[in-house]
């Protein structure tokens, strides 16, 4: 039997074909991995800033909340008719000051019952008082603080307010280069409304002394929705206004439910007889104090960034006394600058800085007049703080950074603009800023956006 053996030829590849089969597979390969990351980088890119933009609106909404009630008191701030400042001055709007009962002769009443005061009484600002009643001087109304890398003018606010933190670049200092702004407001949410007389609706109400006119005493009985009376601590001064006038006076028997002006006053309070709407409040809490700044945070991967915060009645280590608060509201924000709108000798408004707001004097070095019920300043020796009440708006200018560094930025997309360094808009490089990020330990690889607004302020806008 033969049996019949058939021979198949098999085939295979080159090691040449095997080669350029690898070569074209590694091209489509990177191909594929070029695109991704091209996307991937676009997409954290877009994403980054689509949250930049968001966090950017949010911070300057909620300047524009604190800045909008600046001043602002139980009812309008305006004292009516305008009236000329002085010869050839424009007419200015009369402005509203609480009247201060309180002597001060032995102690600081009024300066201890505000929080972060870097100002006192006396040179270069007014002498402390030695008669009353008097108005609230306007260099407590609220202060401005402009920094660069090294110092604040006119004053380093960490100077006399204890708690907040010194410029630095490591976390929880304050960011370098950012300015800082205190105001003061009354908070409408609270106080206790008083009752006339003849009312039938059950809570605080007033009584006066004989002469039907002087408040003899306050008895609280707090409504739905009002503060407890234990919220008035020992030492707080009282403010009772209608929607034409405030007073603050000192009190005996904080705490309880009987409030009876005290001795520590120039003289004793009117008790607002045949007004309508009159209101008591917690003078040291309810005539809140609150200071904007940014802290420097750690954003993770030994990089850092800004905070915007907020801090209310001298931060937390009032919170039992004031109900004070410090909060962080948003992350990414590098530089912080205020310019004030104030109206000059000639009826325009000028953009001042907080050193010119403070002498009251403009760029040239002209003395700006003070509002009405305060004293012209005189060349050479304007009224020292008498034009921060005199604020009619104020322009707030931030930058915001993308918090995480993104090295694939080319170095146009690192440009960015800022007002407050350049008169241009042209988009500049990190390092030809007046303050660089590096300057203030962050770095340059990040994307950065500037967010601007003007504000009308009711501090002169009833």
């Amino acid at each position: 039997m033969r049996v019949s053996i058939r021979s198949s030829r098999q085939s295979g590849l080159t090691l040449i074909e095997l080669m350029v089969a690898m070569v074209l597979g590694l091209l489509v390969a990177a191909g594929i991995v070029t695109v991704f990351a091209s996307t991937s980088s676009s997409n954290k890119a877009q994403t980054q800033l689509a949250t930049l933009q968001e966090e950017g609106r949010f911070a300057i909404a909620r300047i524009r909340d604190d800045l909008g009630m600046l001043n602002s008191q139980y009812g309008t701030t305006s004292g009516g008719n305008a009236s000329q400042s002085g010869t050839g001055l424009p007419y200015l709007d009369g402005l509203r000051a609480p009247s201060v009962y309180a002597n001060d002769a032995s102690s600081n009443l009024l300066l201890d019952a505000l929080s972060d005061v870097t100002t006192s009484w006396g040179d270069p600002y007014p002498v402390k008082p030695t008669s009353g009643p008097y108005s609230m001087p306007s260099f407590l109304s609220m202060r401005g603080y402009d920094c660069t890398i090294t110092d604040c003018t006119p004053i380093d606010p960490n100077d006399s307010i204890a708690t907040i933190p010194a410029m630095g670049t490591v976390a929880d200092t304050r960011v370098k280069g950012a300015s800082v702004l205190t105001m003061r407001y009354l908070n409408p949410a609270r106080g206790w409304a008083i009752q006339p007389s003849n009312s039938t609706i059950t809570g605080s109400t007033l009584t006066t002394d004989t002469d039907g006119n002087t408040l003899k005493q306050i008895d609280l009985k707090p409504m739905s929705g009002e503060p407890p009376v234990t919220d008035v601590k020992t030492g707080h001064l009282i403010m009772l206004a209608n929607y034409s006038n405030a007073q603050v006076f000192a009190v005996t028997g904080q705490g309880t439910a009987t409030l009876v002006p005290s001795t520590a006053n120039f003289s004793m309070p009117t008790a607002m007889v045949g007004t309508n709407a009159v209101k008591a409040f917690d003078f040291d809490r309810d005539f809140q104090t609150v200071t904007y700044y940014l802290k420097v945070v750690d954003a993770g991967n030994g990089h850092t960034t800004g905070a915007l915060v907020r801090r209310v009645n001298g931060g937390e280590d009032n919170k039992t006394t004031r109900g004070g608060t410090e909060d962080e509201l948003v992350r990414g924000i590098e530089r912080l600058d205020f310019k004030y709108g104030v109206i000059s000798k000639t009826g325009d408004t000028q953009f001042l800085t907080a050193e010119q707001v403070d002498t009251a004097k403009d760029a040239s070095g002209n003395a700006i007049a003070c509002p009405p019920g305060e004293a012209n300043p005189v060349a050479p020796a304007p009224i020292q703080g008498c034009l921060w009440r005199a604020v009619q708006s104020v322009e707030v200018d931030l930058l915001m950074d993308g918090q995480i560094p993104l090295y694939t930025l080319t170095p146009n997309e690192e440009q960015y603009t800022y007002s407050f360094d350049t008169t241009t808009t042209a988009l500049t490089p990190p390092a030809s800023h007046a303050i660089k990020p590096s300057d203030q330990g962050f770095v340059d690889q990040m994307l950065r956006r500037e967010f601007t607004a003007l504000i009308a302020v009711r501090n002169f806008n009833p």
